[in-house]
Parts: C-alpha cells; structure tokens; sequence
C-alpha cells in the first residue's frame, strides 16, 4: 500500500469513494447547477466532498450514515458545537417573535455592550454578515477617515473570499493598491511602514495566520506594528474573525497591544452569519447617522434576529473565561501530543496553532511564517495532507483537507487523545512516504 506516494493516494481515493456513494452522488448532482458542485470552495477536496445530514454535539453524520467526530469546528464558527442547548433555545425565542422586523430589535444594542465590553480595542461596533463584510468596512474606514489609499498585509494573510493573499495572489481581490510584507518580521513591516506612511491607510493583520497555517503572530511582531503605525498615522487593523475566541478580550487582550479597529465574525453569531467591525470612538462615530459627514453603512440583515439572539446568548450565557481557558488547554493537549508523535517516530510533521486552534504541517522545520515551508516540497506536502485527510476520515476524524483544527466547547479530552491516536497510526503505517 505504501510503494509510492501517488500509490497510496490513489488507494485512499478509491476506497473513499466506494465508502461513500450517497456524497458522491450528491456531489454528482450538485455539479449541474453549481460550478464544481461548489459554491465555497475551501469546502470541496478530491475526489468529492463528504456531504452532512446531521450534526449532534461534536458528531457529523454523513448522507451514508459515518459518523465522525468533528475536529473542524466549521473553520472556528462552530464552537459551541452542533445542538448546543442554550443556543437552540436562543433561537427558538427569537423566532417566536418574527424573523425580518425590518427596524431596531431587542437584541442588538445588548450584543454590542458585551463585544465592546470584552475587546480593548473596541468603542463602538456595527454588525455585519462576514468576516469579509467586516473587514472590507474596516479597511475601507481607515482609507476614508486618512484620506489615503494604500493598506499594508501580510504574506499568507486571509481576511475573506477578495481579500486574499496567499502566494500567487487572487484575481478577484478588490482593487485597492496592496503592500505585503512578511508575517512575523518585525523589523521588515516597520521598515515598509516607513517607507509607504505618505500613502498608506492601513495594515491589516490576523493576529494568527489562520488559512496561511495556524502560524500566531510574536508579540514583538504585533508590537512593532503598534509602534509604526501610530507615528505615522495609519490605523492598524486586526482581523481577530478567529482569533477573538482565544480569549475574553482575543488575542489583542492575550498580548496586550491594542489596535485601533477590530473585526469579528465567525462564532460570534453563535453559528449563523455574523460579522462585525469596531474600534476607536472617532472613527466609528463617522457611521452616525445624525452627523452631516456620516458613512453610509447598508446590510439588510446586518442585525437580523436570529444571529442577535444566538450570538447574545452564547457570550452572556457559555463564552466564559473558565470555558475558553479549558478550551485552550485542550488545544495545548492536541498539539503536543501530535508534535511528541512525530518526534517519536522521527518523522517531519509539526503541530503549530496556539490554544483551541492546532494546524499540521508536513516539515522538519519550525514554522513561524509561511516561508519557512520549503517551496520545493509543496507538492510532496499536499499529497501527504490529502492522504492523512482521507485515512483520518476513514477512522472517524474530520477536519480540513490543509490540516487546520479548531477545537469546539464540547470536545471532551478523550476524543482529544483518540484524535492524536488516529495520527499516530496514520504515522506508523505511511512512515516509508513520510521519511
């Protein structure tokens, strides 16, 4: 089974696929209405995506009836798991009162006092839908309120579907004049904010890289950017979309560096669309309504009920510090159990991340930034994380293709363990394609 790399995957493949005939079919028939059976494509692998009938607490039910246990946590929305009790009930509540009110609800106001009143960055907020929608408003404020035009980002940075900046860049980013510079280069992001102050609106940044590989950011790093970005008058952005459930306050919080706009989504709507851009009192009260110079800032269901209620419910009610705290640990647990598996058998695969997220990579080297990944063996390292994704799928273990976890609040130690299990068994029985 192990006589080639090509070999093995194209086993996997095969078995994969006479496991699940029910996906494949759906997949079959999503293909006649959608472009590739897609319409999100960080969601489609080889040679088809699972498709979910059912999810129960950390348990997916496929269209065949696996189970698995989910260790993908849908890209970090997911953490208060599948059929969460309090959250369930949040929305029952909420739809009893009617769904498009078309004005002002009940729940909004009381959302925004418990965001801003956890992130130190944040003295007023508006919702949106996404992570992009945030960050798009975000950068686009920043550009508005300096008068400039150019925004600062990082190397393997992502912060939504045009907004993408991954090696090779993105023919549907929108067009506004970009700089990246490297992630985790203190000294060189400075240097660039330097260089580019007369023009230069924004530096946008993920306080861990989270599609660029679960890599986190130093804080002399986040520091250095802090530094640069205040004495020259540009307004530094973080994406905290994943990063603000690392802690009550997010990662800004965890590091003690303050930015002067925040953006948010993901978990925050307690599993239904959400997004949401705050920061400093004179930026965002140019979204004052009353104000002759006010932003105009449309959405139709930018505080449509059920995210309000849902996301509401899951701060006031599960989102506590004790909760993130074990959360994280759990993470902790995962990730050095992956990293002493590899280390035990001498094998080159490194666990990154930092708390409940865990991203596997398949290299001898510390990783600290997308570059540290040697260019020449991308190929080899998709393959093997395309084969370790099938064979952890045939053990009951799910999670995304590229190797990225996000751990969700009932995801008990036990299934921990089984999970760092699986990949050491995946590690024994493909260790000839993996030396």
């Amino acid at each position: 089974m192990n006589t080639s790399l090509d070999s093995a995957l194209a086993e996997a493949e095969a078995r994969y696929t006479a496991d699940n005939p029910k996906s494949g079919a759906r997949h079959a028939f999503a293909r006649t209405t959608m472009p590739g059976g897609n319409t999100r494509t960080v969601l489609h692998y080889t040679p088809f995506p699972l498709a979910w009938a059912k999810g129960d607490g950390v348990t997916l039910i496929d269209l065949d009836g696996h189970a698995y246990t989910d260790f993908l946590g849908e890209y970090s929305a997911g953490l208060y798991g599948h059929s969460n009790s309090v959250i369930r009930q949040a929305i029952r509540d909420a739809l009893e009162g009617g769904i498009v009110l078309g004005g002002p609800n009940q729940y909004e106001a009381d959302l925004a006092q418990a965001i801003r009143d956890r992130f130190p960055s944040i003295q007023l907020l508006r919702f949106c839908n996404s992570g992009t929608e945030a960050n798009i408003f975000a950068i686009q404020t920043a550009r508005a309120v300096t008068g400039k035009s150019a925004v600062l980002t990082f190397q393997g940075g992502y912060h939504g579907g045009v907004l993408y900046f991954r090696a090779g860049g993105m023919p549907l980013n929108l067009p506004i004049p970009w700089l990246t510079a490297t992630y985790n280069d203190a000294e060189g992001a400075a240097a660039m904010i330097r260089a580019h102050a007369a023009d230069l609106a924004a530096v946008i940044v993920e306080p861990m890289l989270g599609g660029g590989g679960c890599l986190p950011a130093d804080r002399d790093f986040l520091f250095a950017l802090r530094q640069a970005c205040s004495e020259h008058n540009v307004v530094l952005i973080f994406d905290e979309v994943m990063t603000s459930r690392l802690s009550t306050g997010g990662y800004q919080a965890m590091v003690g560096v303050t930015p002067d706009m925040t953006t948010l989504g993901k978990y925050l709507g307690g599993g239904l669309s959400f997004g949401a851009f705050g920061g400093r009192m004179d930026l965002m009260t140019r979204f004052d309504p009353d104000r002759a110079d006010s932003f105009p800032h449309a959405g139709t269901f930018n505080n449509n009920v059920l995210s309000m209620a849902a996301g509401l419910a899951g701060l006031r009610k599960l989102l506590t510090a004790q909760a993130i705290g074990l959360l994280n640990r759990k993470g902790d647990r995962l990730r050095n159990a992956v990293n002493e598996i590899a280390k035990r058998h001498d094998v080159g695969l490194k666990a990154t991340g930092v708390g409940s997220f865990v991203g596997l990579h398949f290299t001898r080297n510390d990783v600290h930034q997308p570059g540290d990944l040697d260019p020449a063996e991308a190929e080899r390292r998709t393959k093997l994380q395309n084969l370790m994704h099938l064979d952890l799928i045939a053990a009951g273990k799910y999670m995304a293709r590229r190797g990225f976890i996000a751990l969700m609040l009932p995801t008990t130690e036990e299934e921990v363990d089984a999970f760092a299990g699986a990949v050491e068994e995946f590690v024994v029985s493909r260790r000839s394609l993996l030396e």
